[in-house]
């Protein structure tokens, strides 16, 4: 039995939705989505796993449309899906009322149902969320008849909040593949058993790493899973990057610098740079135009000035710099005191500056 394994979609999500790109990543979170669809159908896969979150909130019908639309153009694939804390069920939920493709499953139900195909001898348990959170441990004790079926469930949670399972002994259930959503990363939990699909686009600056889709096959007799592997999708990456400065670095070195980066990797992608170091203390970098031209996501400033206390302490001993200074400067002095001194002696020596 081959499948897909996909969740976590947020199809209607408009991520970065302050950004410039914020519409191209909506559509990019849509076309994605169809890929997925048109693979599942191109190697002719017998199901198509989505571990809840398949919308980003309560959809409106011609998103339920639009998606049903992909369905209908894979008919010899069977969909299962259950939904998630984003997608919940709601008792006005169009979703309960619209007529899916015939080759659609949803399981709606709270509490743990499932759905048996004869021809695969498949049978996919899962259940789906009516509520923000459940804290119940729902899984923990999970009972399903021992048979010669092959035995899939859809679940989504893992956290406090949503669902909290014990992976060890998840691992232990009869189940032949134990397809998860809900934590945004893919991770294989059980190389045997359980996997994080992952959002198969990167939804905020944090997310960093490839994201996509799971293959699968489980065999007919053994009933165990004989491979598992992860398609890559994203059409971009989200890129954490930190710059070192030092107090020969310019604001025109700078910017040279992280262009350069930028090209080196793709202009594509989102970054989010932080900047780290000693700077010239009469330096300010001033990196907006960047923002203009690249996908720049955030620049967080942890650079600091490279004031010489001592000979600032002797210049300053007897006004309100150098009463700053022996206040404040010490061994061994935290991040957040260091800020506050290096902060407050920049604003009071520009005060100085302004006044003379």
């Amino acid at each position: 039995m081959k499948f897909i394994h996909t969740g976590d979609v947020h199809w209607g999500m408009i991520p970065d939705a302050d950004k410039p790109w914020g519409k191209e990543r909506a559509q990019a979170i849509r076309d994605t989505f169809k890929a997925i669809i048109d693979h599942a159908g191109a190697v002719k896969a017998d199901c198509l796993f989505i571990s809840g979150d398949l919308f980003h909130r309560q959809p409106l019908m011609r998103d339920i449309k639009e998606v049903n639309y992909l369905f209908s153009t894979i008919p010899h694939v069977r969909v299962v899906m259950i939904a998630g804390n984003h997608d919940k069920i709601r008792e006005n939920s169009s979703i309960l009322s619209f007529s899916w493709s015939p080759n659609v499953t949803f399981l709606a139900d709270p509490t743990l149902s499932s759905v048996y195909f004869d021809d695969i001898n498949t049978e996919v348990y899962g259940f789906s969320y009516h509520t923000t959170e459940i804290r119940e441990p729902l899984l923990e004790d999970i009972q399903v008849p021992l048979n010669n079926r092959i035995q899939i469930l859809l679940a989504h949670g893992g956290d406090p909040a949503h669902v909290p399972m014990n992976f060890n002994t998840l691992s232990l259930s009869p189940f032949s593949y134990i397809a998860l959503g809900h934590i945004h990363k893919a991770q294989v939990i059980a190389e045997d058993k359980m996997a994080y699909c992952g959002s198969p686009e990167p939804l905020d600056l944090t997310e960093t790493g490839t994201h996509g889709y799971f293959e699968g096959e489980i065999h007919p007799v053994t009933r165990r899973l004989t491979r598992l592997d992860f398609i890559p999708a994203a059409s971009l990456r989200c890129i954490p990057l930190a710059v070192t400065v030092t107090t020969e670095t310019t604001n025109g070195g700078l910017t040279d610098r992280i262009i350069n980066e930028i090209d080196k990797r793709g202009r594509e992608h989102i970054y989010r740079f932080r900047l780290k170091g000693m700077r010239d203390p009469d330096i300010t970098f001033d990196l907006s135009s960047l923002s203009a031209r690249f996908r720049i996501g955030e620049i967080i400033d942890e650079s600091e000035p490279l004031y010489d206390f001592p000979a600032l302490f002797a210049e300053h001993s007897s006004d309100m710099i150098g009463f700053f200074i022996q206040a404040l400067q010490k061994e061994d002095m935290s991040p957040v005191e260091k800020k506050a001194l290096y902060y407050g002696v920049n604003a009071l020596l520009h005060t100085t500056d302004e006044r003379s």
